[in-house]
């Protein structure tokens, strides 16, 4: 892409320049933010540095590159963590000045920025980003400070500091000192005081003076004097005032050449500056989004198939279309239409949701589908942050079902923390759109489903179906870690998406990759926190057509995060023994039955239960069968009476489980039953079955478990599911989640 690079003049946003070309972008102007008075040095901006802002007009020259500049007219109105754009602060001097550069330069697509840890100067350039239709870099997001400055002095970052505000640096000892030469001491402050080496917490500012892609010249500070801010015996605050510099040309070609395809993009040429001059008032964004509603669209009454769960607190809602439209795009339009306006009637919104689980039955127009999503779900509609999402091709016409098919998790009241990053790093991978990396919601984290993406890219892995998993659990462990926790030690459920290309051998080394991996990380993450809790998570496998940029495989994990109130955590992976219940069709307690189900119980709080029916306990269940009665000719057939059995047993056991653990029905959040294709039942058939299964229940405990006519569960059409990745061929498989309100 073609990138504009925001310079404050500090090494960060230099650095920042110097990792976009390495991952072959090409850096075609500058930006900066100067002061409206020369004379001033620093204002007081929760957003920019200006520290230096004299010298800054040089790096057009040294770079060869146009130079666009503003002055600051606005201040930090809008103080809040999310940003939305307020006339007259700060953050719309950015917008201007990033507009006039996308005017002059069109062919800019991206913005380059060093943010590193700051999610209040990130949430602002994505903002703008995404106003401007630009797409924002940070390469140097989340990573180790320490790593980092290392890497930028051995990578000819030559920085002096320009200003020192913290405890150990001395104005007058450390003001105008390179960063080489401080290295050791930032490191020892560190370790006594707990300061950012980076300054990331406002312990220093730098100028830089000279690097790889100043292929010109560098710059010459020749005096300078310090003006005290503050004379404070702990922490005095000081800042370097230039006086006179010059620069000096580099005629030595080896100097460029040295420095890997850096001096590529930097031609021998001086740099043009503009100062952008519009006013900051009737600033608006330049892509107002329209509102969007799906109602009137046919004027037709559609039937829908909904679904909802009891849980007061936390439950889902899923819909399809009944009357299938021709096209996903009309059937999804419809369908978020409906839910929408569902959500209205129980009095919420979009900015309820946390979730949405979005299949699809075809990938090949996953584009189509993102075009009619962002219609309906947009940070406008959701100041508390997006939804996370899945999204994943099912055989959807194959059982009955309509192109789109969509389950939404939603909660009662607004308290949730959203992660949202939208800027392409070297972290993880970004969400460019209106669904986030991850929702924490009263103790339990639930992740979008994770690709094997290389993050600085955004390209899927090379190496196979192993090399996808690997990344895919490392980018989750990036996202777990903004949370202070690990998919280790803190996962309930990890739900492992396979795309039906990969071959039974390939599934195999994906079980052992994923083993292998999760191990190491456990290691790593209790050597890091020294902490003895660990949960054993449940795995569920799921064979499917296909995944989004036909990946092999999506993660998707949930995890249950401590708040620190937390009382002890019980970890159950076989049934216990109680005693049996009276409501039991007949069905006694068997040892078999520990092998049907997994499941992880946070003591009074969380209950996460799979159950797994294989074709060889369908014979235990349907006593007068045999396996091989089942299948023929690659297919399942399962006589109906079959199927109602097992359905039976599947609530039976889930009632019987849950009741062990002191949950009840209506403590469950979402409960799903995967259903093969090769199953050849439709889910007009099978929907009634487990609702009938639930309505003897009901009449047996003498409680009400349904919402009227609609289902507590949803159907979920799979290629197949199973406990392994080598062996998803089960006839049923249920997923629950429960949770105390």
């Amino acid at each position: 892409m073609k990138v504009v690079a925001l310079v404050s003049g500090g090494k960060d946003s230099c650095y920042a320049m110097m990792k976009a070309i390495h991952y072959g972008h090409e850096i075609v102007a500058l930006a900066n933010l100067m002061p409206l008075d020369d004379s001033v040095d620093e204002l007081d901006s929760y957003m920019y540095q200006t520290v230096g802002h004299q010298i800054i007009v040089r790096y057009a020259e040294c770079m060869g590159l146009p130079l666009f500049r503003r002055r600051i007219q606005g201040s930090s109105r809008h103080q809040e963590l999310g940003y939305k754009a307020t006339q007259g602060d700060e953050v719309e001097d950015l917008f201007i000045l990033l507009r006039e550069v996308k005017r002059k330069i069109p062919s800019v697509t991206a913005v380059s920025s060093g943010a590193i840890a700051s999610d209040y100067q990130r949430l602002r350039v994505e903002s703008v980003c995404s106003r401007l239709g630009l797409v924002s870099l940070a390469y140097l997001w989340k990573q180790d400070q320490s790593l980092l400055l290392q890497e930028m002095i051995t990578k000819g970052i030559v920085a002096i500091t320009v200003k020192v505000a913290a405890m150990g640096l001395d104005p007058a000892k450390h003001l105008g000192k390179e960063l080489a030469f401080l290295n050791a001491y930032l490191h020892k402050l560190k370790e006594l005081y707990g300061i950012n080496v980076c300054g990331e917490g406002g312990e220093y500012e730098t100028l830089t003076l000279d690097c790889p892609l100043f292929s010109n010249a560098r710059i010459v500070l020749d005096e300078y004097q310090v003006v005290m801010h503050s004379s404070d015996s702990i922490a005095p605050v000081g800042i370097l005032h230039p006086l006179a510099f010059h620069l000096e040309n580099k005629a030595d070609a080896q100097y460029l050449k040295s420095h890997d395809k850096i001096h590529e993009i930097c031609t021998q040429k001086l740099g043009s500056v503009y100062e952008v001059h519009d006013s900051l008032e009737g600033c608006e964004a330049m892509f107002k989004p329209v509102d969007y509603r799906a109602d009137a669209i046919d004027g037709i009454e559609h039937k829908f198939n909904i679904s909802r769960t009891n849980n007061k607190g936390t439950f889902s809602l899923c819909f399809w279309l009944q009357d299938s439209c021709n096209g996903l795009q009309e059937d999804l339009n419809i369908v978020l239409g409906k839910i929408e306006s569902q959500l209205l009637g129980l009095g919420f919104g979009w900015e309820n949701v946390l979730y949405i689980h979005l299949y699809i039955d075809d990938m090949n127009k996953f584009s189509e589908a993102n075009e009619t999503y962002i219609k309906f779900i947009r940070q406008e509609k959701c100041p508390f942050g997006v939804p996370s999402r899945s999204t994943v091709e099912m055989p959807l016409i194959e059982l009955g079902f309509s192109s789109a098919y969509i389950e939404v998790l939603v909660a009662n009241n607004k308290d949730k923390k959203v992660l949202h990053v939208q800027s392409i790093s070297c972290w993880a991978p970004s969400c460019i759109g209106p669904y986030s990396q991850a929702t924490l919601h009263e103790g339990i984290l639930h992740m979008a489903g994770q690709l094997g993406l290389d993050p600085p890219t955004m390209n899927l892995c090379q190496g196979g179906p192993g090399v996808e998993l690997e990344q895919a659990l490392k980018n989750s462990e990036a996202v777990a870690k903004c949370y202070n926790c690990s998919i280790s030690t803190s996962a309930i459920v990890f739900v492992i998406y396979c795309s039906k290309r990969i071959s039974p051998l390939e599934r195999l080394s994906i079980q052992e990759k994923q083993e292998t991996i999760l191990r190491q990380m456990k290691t790593s993450h209790l050597q890091e926190v020294n902490s003895y809790k660990v949960l054993v998570p449940l795995f569920l496998y799921v064979l499917v057509p296909d995944l989004p940029k036909r990946a092999c495989v999506e993660v998707k994990p949930i995890l249950y995060v401590e708040d620190g109130t937390d009382t002890a955590s019980e970890v159950i992976t076989k049934s216990s023994r109680s005693e049996t219940p009276s409501h039991d069709w007949g069905f006694k307690p068997e040892n078999w039955h520990d092998s049907c189900i997994q499941k992880c119980v946070v003591s009074g709080k969380i209950c996460a239960i799979i159950l797994y029916i294989t074709s060889e306990l369908a014979t235990k269940i349907c006593i007068d069968s045999q396996p091989d009665d089942y299948v023929k000719n690659g297919q399942y057939s399962l006589p109906k009476e079959h199927m109602e059995k097992i359905s039976k047993f599947c609530i039976y056991l889930l009632e019987k489980v849950m009741t062990d653990n002191d949950f009840a029905w209506e403590d469950i959040m979402s409960l799903r039953f995967y259903i093969p294709e090769s199953l050849q039942m439709p889910v007009q058939l099978l929907q009634p079955m487990f609702c009938n299964a639930l309505s003897e229940l009901s009449e047996m405990c003498q409680k009400k478990f349904q919402n009227g006519e609609e289902p507590i569960f949803n159907i979920v059409p799979v290629m197949g599911a199973g406990r392994s990745a080598s062996s998803m061929d089960d006839i049923v498989t249920c997923e629950l989640l429960a949770r105390k309100s």
